[in-house]
């Protein structure tokens, strides 16, 4: 089964910048979504909210929260996922998941993702 790793979380001002890479550790032929996922860890039972899907098709999908802040894309050869994260605020902080699914509809807003990183953390301050 495919792995997902994710990378570049860190400690950042408001208002600066960071780009979060995620790692698959095989090709992905075919369809394919992939996204990017965070959770508030200080918040018990706090939902993973999603922010930005890509699928093969290079179609993406942005939740309003970070739609013009933040950009999904991903290499030629499909095997990392990036997030860049530009003009980034307080309630940005969080631990950013990667996820993938091999349904291409799993990019509608709602629906589950198969597979997860581990995620990375990402703290924002003022």
């Amino acid at each position: 089964q495919m792995r997902l790793m994710e990378s570049g979380g860190g400690s950042v001002q408001a208002g600066g910048s960071l780009r979060l890479s995620c790692a698959a550790s095989e090709y992905t032929p075919g369809t394919y979504c992939m996204g990017w996922f965070r959770q508030i860890p200080e918040i018990p039972g706090d939902e993973r909210e999603r922010i930005a899907n890509i699928d093969s098709d290079g179609k993406t999908i942005y939740a309003d929260s970070v739609k013009g802040r933040f950009t999904i894309s991903q290499d030629g050869a499909k095997k990392i996922l990036y997030l860049q994260m530009t003009s980034l605020k307080l309630e940005d902080a969080a631990t950013y998941y990667c996820a993938a699914d091999l349904l291409i509809s799993r990019c509608i807003p709602g629906r589950p993702m198969d597979t997860w990183g581990k995620g990375t953390l990402v703290t924002i301050s003022s």
